[in-house]
């Protein structure tokens, strides 16, 4: 049995080592539009005064409390070069009427559940924190469907806590806008804790006892390799060379399927492929279009899919030319700052070994749902307008901007990067949910084909890995064969 897979990144990558390891196809072919492996993962490692920066274009780190990244690094013989956060340099600040404010301690899944830090911080007006108090009494609600992130916290905890903590927490996650956010398809546990406690911060404050503050088993929250995670990427790659058929710069046109052979054909920019088995572990928006001549009602319901805009940009200084020490991970930006960036990470206090001896990296995100990448300049610093034209020097710009009026760095970088990333985000907006039950019912009438991504059911690195795993699952189970993967860790 023969068996393509659409699209390259972790997804895709993923997928194709699960389905070498079943033994059950006669030819794996892994088919990638563009010239590299990875995706999102871009990493650059620039050698520099003896030392190197590693640059992420995209993520930086995966998140250790779902299993299915550390598993494929253990599996890949990784697990040794995975590095946790700066335990010494831990604070997180967020951005206040133009102020780095600490974020407060003891946010539990989102959630506050460190009283007194509450009250000592200043990001919140003693009315703000007041109304945070009735969580403990407010009732749970019976809601009728879901309802969007914004109004749920709104209703729990109270508006201002929304937009001061909560907001540019969740936006940092899914560039999205909170009050278009599905609550069941991005944090489902929140609605969880409100049935089961009656209340967001009690739930909290057991779930925080229950793991004693850490997840078993893990030296942090969030892991990476020690040279970027395109480690990742270049074990997967070198893993599959002698058991899939791996093609760069072969961008799929279009797909139909043969009825009578039960074969799917696949129309490239160059040639043409003929396969028994198919996932498509693209964007959605990317699978709509090519399934669209196939399935256009499966085609739409892909494309209805929305997705927003991003960019990164890595700039290097000496630590000399810097005002303030970063004595952090960064800050996050609420939407209701006006800014044009949504976050700015120290990643070279994050991560130490990002930046060689006396110098720093920092690295600024742009765009975000309802935000365009390239506004019109404005003396304020704020979000005024859109222009078309999408160029790298207008998001250095936008970076370099930010960096002087927050954090008062005023001497050209040492070097920059920009990583511009179009409709690269899905927003898991209200009406996800039935839409996703859309998708799955169409998919039924196809057992061989299976859509892979972050464009379902989770955003991340390890969600994206084991979508691909379960896409093969099922194409192997709906072939009838002996599905040998290995059992995967319990979620935490």
């Amino acid at each position: 049995m023969r068996l393509t897979i659409i699209g390259g990144g972790i997804t895709g990558l993923s997928a194709a080592y699960y389905a070498s390891r079943t033994n059950s196809y006669s030819q794996i072919t892994l088919l990638e539009a563009d010239s590299r492996w990875g995706g999102k993962i871009a990493t650059e490692r620039i050698p520099f005064d003896g030392g190197y920066f590693i640059v992420e274009g995209g993520p930086d780190t995966f998140l250790a409390t779902k299993p299915w990244g550390v598993a494929l690094c253990k599996e890949l013989g990784l697990s040794e070069r995975l590095h946790g956060t700066n335990p010494h340099k831990k604070n997180t600040y967020v951005l206040h009427k133009g102020r780095l404010l600490p974020l407060p301690d003891g946010l539990a899944m989102m959630i506050p559940s460190d009283v007194p830090s509450i009250l000592r911080s200043r990001l919140l007006s003693w009315t703000g924190k007041a109304r945070m108090g009735l969580d403990f009494i407010l009732p749970a609600k019976n809601v009728n469907g879901d309802e969007s992130l914004g109004t749920f916290i709104s209703r729990r905890l109270g508006r201002e806590a929304y937009e001061n903590l909560i907001e540019p927490l969740m936006s940092g996650i899914y560039a999205g806008d909170g009050d278009q956010l599905s609550l069941a398809s991005t944090f489902p546990y929140l609605r969880d804790l409100e049935l089961k406690y009656g209340s967001l911060a009690r739930g909290a404050l057991k779930m925080r006892q229950q793991s004693n503050g850490k997840m078993p088993g893990s030296r942090s929250a969030f892991l990476t390799p020690t040279t970027g995670l395109a480690e990742i990427v270049e074990a997967l790659v070198e893993s599959l060379k002698s058991k899939v058929n791996l093609r760069l710069n072969a961008r799929v046109i279009s797909v139909t399927r043969d009825l009578e052979r039960g074969t799917w054909n696949l129309q490239l920019d160059t040639d043409s492929l003929i396969t028994d088995s198919l996932i498509l572990a693209t964007p959605a928006h990317v699978s709509g279009r090519i399934l669209a001549s196939f399935d256009p009602e499966l085609a739409s319901a892909l494309q209805s899919i929305p997705y927003a805009s991003t960019a990164t940009v890595s700039l290097a200084y000496r630590l000399s030319d810097l005002p303030r020490d970063l004595d952090g991970y960064g800050y996050v930006i609420p939407r209701r700052e006006g800014r044009k960036a949504l976050a700015c990470t120290w990643t070279s206090t994050k991560f130490p070994h990002r930046a060689p001896e006396g110098y720093a990296l920092i690295r600024v995100f742009i765009g975000r749902a309802g935000q365009p990448l390239t506004p019109c300049p404005s003396p304020t610093g704020r979000w005024v307008g859109v222009r078309e034209n999408r160029d790298e020097s207008d998001l250095l710009a936008i970076a370099k901007e930010e960096l002087r009026l927050t954090l008062g760095i005023t001497a050209e970088p040492l070097l920059s990067r920009v990583f511009l990333w179009e409709n690269a985000m899905p927003q898991y907006n209200l009406g996800h949910p039935e839409l996703l039950k859309r998708i799955d019912a169409a998919l039924e009438k196809y057992p061989s084909l299976a859509l892979a991504g972050n464009g379902y059911r989770g955003i991340g690195i390890p969600d994206c890995i084991r979508s691909g795993e379960l896409a093969v699952k099922k194409i192997t189970e709906s072939r009838g064969v002996e599905n040998s993967l290995a059992p995967t860790p319990t979620a935490l």
